[in-house]
């Protein structure tokens, strides 16, 4: 069986955007020391999933059902990004504590790592562009993207 334009489209987006996103989120993090906080990881963890199914739906039928559990995925990221930006508005409380981030440098005891690890705040943004800090980004991009990417698949399914 032939795979329709709609559901290739949809299964090329449930890749490219989580492992995108996720490439942006370790460049930030090791190229220019934006080091994430428990909030952060927790965005981070549906997209780790998301990609993983988006490419078991390139060798696992039914694709479809794959590539929806994939945009769940990016979807649940964009809506933990949602509440993220929100605590970083100071809209509501956040949920977690701050998250202290150990870099073990050469010749360094662990302990000594632990003890001088920068504190990560989740209720600062490190960095925004245009008042939108990176959580915001990451709901306004996976989520779109999701809805986008089901939008597909059920175009796909009338097909």
């Amino acid at each position: 069986m032939i795979d329709s334009p709609h559901l290739r489209l949809a299964q090329r987006l449930a890749l490219a955007v989580p492992a995108l996103l996720l490439a942006g989120a370790y460049i930030s993090q090791f190229g220019f020391g934006l080091y994430p906080c428990e909030m952060c990881w927790w965005q981070r963890y549906p997209h780790f999933a998301a990609v993983g199914l988006a490419l078991i739906s390139f060798f696992v039928a039914p694709k479809r059902l794959w590539v929806a559990l994939a945009a769940g995925g990016i979807l649940t990221s964009g809506l933990i990004g949602f509440f993220h930006a929100g605590v970083e508005y100071d809209l509501w409380e956040g949920v977690t504590s701050c998250a202290a981030v150990p870099q073990l440098e050469e010749g360094q005891s662990a302990l000594d790592a632990i003890m001088n690890a920068p504190v990560v705040r989740c209720d600062e943004a490190p960095w925004t562009l245009v008042g939108i800090s990176l959580a915001g980004f990451n709901f306004l991009i996976s989520t779109g993207a999701a809805l986008f990417i089901l939008s597909l698949l059920r175009k796909d399914a009338k097909a």
